[in-house]
């Protein structure tokens, strides 16, 4: 798609276009971790992995949103909106490690959560978000 676009892309396009998809591949392992834990008997103990599954899951859809758009960006909007995803992906994954022993649904949203988190960090070294200077 983003070929198609009339817009140069404001960071490099391959890390761009990886984050993307990360996002939705992140967002996606995010709802399916929460549902799984829901059905877990021990509940109880996944309540802090749902809240941080579905936080994550959101931050990645708007995160997906804001970059999949070309025309006039705030790249210092977008960078914090980058910033707070590698944030949530990271917190997640954390989460998730306490539980992927137990829980296999856990291991594939942690290495979800991870590969998004590091997507996110490659796009914002990437050119366009360095060369911005944007901090």
């Amino acid at each position: 798609m983003m070929k198609t676009m009339p817009q140069k892309p404001f960071a490099a396009r391959d890390a761009l276009v990886d984050c993307i998809r990360a996002c939705s591949i992140c967002q996606q392992a995010c709802v399916a971790c929460a549902d799984a834990c829901m059905g877990e008997k021990a509940i109880d103990r996944l309540k802090r992995c749902i809240r941080l599954n579905l936080d994550c899951a959101d931050i990645c859809v708007a995160t997906e949103r804001v970059l999949s758009r070309q025309e006039a960006p705030d790249l210092s909007l977008l960078r914090h909106q980058v910033e707070s995803l590698a944030l949530a992906c990271r917190v997640c994954a954390d989460e998730c490690a306490h539980h992927k022993d137990a829980y296999a649904h856990c291991k594939v949203c942690m290495d979800a959560c991870k590969a998004c988190e590091q997507s996110c960090n490659d796009l914002l070294g990437s050119a366009g978000f360095a060369q911005a200077g944007v901090h």
